[in-house]
């Protein structure tokens, strides 16, 4: 993870879910985390591994000059990454892993900008893990982001974080509090920069299936740039 926006919104979530596996969908506060809003988006589950954006900051849907509410999260994956996205996306729905993907996004004319996303489940409805909050932040600030549209997606590095693990930036002693300093007391941009925000919904919590998790953690491993198996 080497985004700070990325750790920010990690340690936020992390500190939100103490001992369970992830926190409640009520449990986020905009306002804690209104710095880093205009990259953020959440993902609601709509079958099997589909799901679509339910809601988006405004700086993200400018990298793809869209809207990006109501899209396929899965419509910008290339085929030869579907098969890594679909695993990807089981393991945080039913296992409760985070998830750092980077990507290159890629524009009609063939350019391509360097993103890192990170996906982090949330409870919701007495499901498994059926929301996803998530960010996605350019590594460079390219010329053409925001002119030409976003079309597609390459990725060349994925990671899942299981419940049980911590992020090397955390094992080394990362501050917390100064992570999220500029969150709290610093940045005061409104909170509208996440469109169509739906907080405030009450969820029960269960615990995650151990066996399940152990099985995916055998079967999934990472090639950079390629197809996970």
């Amino acid at each position: 993870m080497k985004s700070v926006s990325a750790k920010r919104l990690y340690q936020y979530w992390d500190d939100l879910r103490g001992s369970r596996p992830a926190p409640e969908r009520r449990d986020i506060e905009p306002a804690a985390i209104k710095s880093l809003l205009s990259d953020v988006f959440i993902l609601e589950h709509v079958s099997g591994t589909n799901f679509t954006y339910r809601l988006a900051g405004s700086s993200l849907c400018a990298s793809y000059c869209r809207e990006l509410k109501g899209r396929a999260f899965g419509q910008f994956w290339g085929e030869r990454d579907l098969e890594a996205i679909d695993t990807m996306m089981l393991a945080i729905r039913e296992d409760a892993a985070a998830a750092v993907v980077g990507f290159n996004g890629v524009n009609a004319r063939g350019n391509r900008a360097p993103f890192e996303m990170l996906l982090l489940p949330l409870r919701y409805g007495g499901e498994d893990y059926p929301r996803i909050l998530g960010i996605a932040v350019p590594s460079d600030s390219d010329y053409w982001l925001g002119l030409h549209p976003v079309e597609r997606h390459e990725i060349t590095s994925m990671r899942l974080i299981w419940p049980d693990e911590q992020p090397a930036f955390l094992r080394h002693a990362v501050n917390a509090d100064a992570l999220l300093d500029d969150d709290l007391f610093g940045d005061e941009r409104a909170a509208d920069d996440l469109v169509d925000g739906d907080f405030g919904i009450s969820v029960r919590d269960t615990n995650v299936s151990e066996t399940r998790a152990n099985a995916r953690r055998q079967a999934f491993r990472v090639i950079a740039g390629g197809r996970t198996t």
